[in-house]
Order: C-alpha cells, then structure tokens, then sequence
C-alpha cells in the first residue's frame, strides 16, 4: 500500500458509540406509531443507512416528516447521555492529528448531533473537515461525501484510508478508490460481509491497531 497520510473516520459505531441512542430512537418511534418494538437485528441491519430511507421502509404508510419528528423528538432529548467514545478512540485520533496526518469526519448524520457529539468528548479540534448528511445530496455507499472531504483536504484516494463499521463505509470507500478498515467492535456487519466480495482491506481489532495499517 502506497504512503497513508489522510485517515477519514465515520462517526457512529466508529469513533462514537452511539448505539443506545440509535436503538432506544427507533423503539420510541415505533411504540409511538404501531405500538410495539421491533427486533434490535432488524434494527442494526439498518446502521449507517440515509433516516429517511430507512423510515420509508419502516414506516411506508406514514408521511415521513412525522415518523422523523417522533424519532428526532426522542433522540436529540437523549443524545448527550446516551453516547460515549469508544475505548481508545480519542487517543489514536489525538497521536494521528500529533503526526501530522490529514483527519476528517464523514458521516451521514446531521450535522447538529455530529458536533454536539465531538464537542462533549473534545474531538471536534482534530478534524480539519467535517462532512455531514447536510453538506451533500448524495451518502454513503455514493462516493460524493468521501470525494467532498478528500477534495477539501487536498488529499489523494491512493494516500487515504477510510475507518468505518457498516458496509456502507466499506463500499463509500471503494467506490472513491480509498483503503477501507473496519473495526471490530461494529454491530452492522455479519461474518459472512467481513470475508465476502465487498469485504474491507483490513479489520482492526483496537483502536491502535490502525497504527499498524499508516
């Protein structure tokens, strides 16, 4: 692999665990429309997916600004005590920014939860470019949010890796001909992903361990 010296992390389920959030988000809104909760594996099945998206197949019966206002309603209430940083997380990102390598964020969440999240942990200062669902048309597995950090950064796909826990990550970053890691700890990827077609260049079991991929 050619010289890494621009590192792209995901958000949620990457540098933050945002699961509880997500899962307690989706169980309020579908008590609220239908009255029950839908199985958690069904639910993760869905990370790193576009909320509109995943609402309308959901929810298809409903307007989708009202299923989004329920899961919003719920969620921004219980954001800031639902998240933390995945262990380790906060020092890689800290030693990488410290060697001088190129750090953003994309991400297909608002822009609002996404720093609130940076700010609470201190992260925000170590990424020179944030991208979020509200700074492009397109998202993730389309290349266009990965292309808009790249092109901010003035980096090049082949000196790039992507850090990421869906396959949404994973074929972001091939689609933008960048390096794909995917860490360990991800709930949205079966085995059978993790060794198929689309699997990642390269899985990483600890936070430090991208260390020995750069």
């Amino acid at each position: 692999m050619q010289k890494i010296d621009t590192v792209i992390f995901d958000f949620d389920g990457t540098v933050m665990d945002t699961n509880n959030v997500i899962l307690n988000s989706w169980q309020h809104t579908f008590r609220t429309l239908e009255n029950r909760e839908e199985k958690p594996e069904t639910i993760i099945k869905t990370f790193g997916e576009p909320l509109e998206l995943t609402m309308k197949n959901f929810f298809p019966d409903v307007p989708v600004e009202e299923s989004i206002a329920i899961y919003r309603s719920y969620h921004y209430d219980n954001f800031g005590k639902l998240i933390s940083v995945f262990p380790g997380m906060k020092e890689l990102i800290r030693e990488l920014k410290d060697e001088n390598y190129k750090l953003g964020l994309v991400t297909s969440r608002l822009r609002r939860t996404t720093m609130q999240g940076l700010e609470a942990y201190g992260l925000l200062p170590y990424f020179e470019v944030i991208v979020t669902a509200d700074d492009t048309t397109k998202h993730k597995p389309d290349p266009e949010p990965l292309n808009i950090a790249l092109e901010k950064l003035g980096a090049a796909p082949e000196h790039s890796v992507m850090v990421g826990d869906t396959m949404f990550d994973i074929l972001c970053a091939r689609n933008a001909g960048v390096k794909s890691v995917l860490v360990s700890w991800s709930m949205a990827v079966t085995e059978e992903e993790k060794n198929g077609p689309d699997r990642p260049d390269y899985i990483i079991e600890k936070a430090e361990d991208l260390k020995e991929i750069l």
